[in-house]
């Protein structure tokens, strides 16, 4: 079983950064996705990425936030950038192991306020 941990969230004003952090032994060899969920909506994708492969980016991140992984520490990253409020949602990462099934990590709360 694979324990995700993500980290880096927190309060941040409107056009500030952050950078979330989800680590696991043997991240490397699997799919990532950063995916969100605010209050009262639907979780979604918010950028993932294939080893050895580039990133795919939702339309409303495009240019805001990049996803970018160390494979000598297991590690995946999301920078966002250019914060706006409506980002403000608890954000998952997630390895996609085999088609339909993916370990999740616990999330971690991103709030976007002045």
């Amino acid at each position: 079983q694979m324990q995700l941990v993500e980290s880096g969230g927190g309060l941040v004003q409107p056009g500030g950064s952050l950078r979330l952090s989800c680590a696991a032994s043997g991240l490397k060899f699997y799919t990532v996705g950063w995916y969100r969920q605010a209050p009262e909506r639907q979780r979604e994708l918010v950028a993932d990425i294939a080893p050895g492969v580039g990133a795919d980016y939702a339309d409303f991140v495009q240019g805001r936030f990049a996803i970018s992984r160390d494979n000598a520490n297991d590690t995946v990253y999301l920078q966002m950038d250019k914060l706006k409020v409506e980002d403000t949602a608890v954000y998952y990462c997630a390895a996609l192991i085999i088609p339909g099934f993916s370990y999740w990590g616990k999330g971690i709360q991103v709030t976007v306020s002045s």
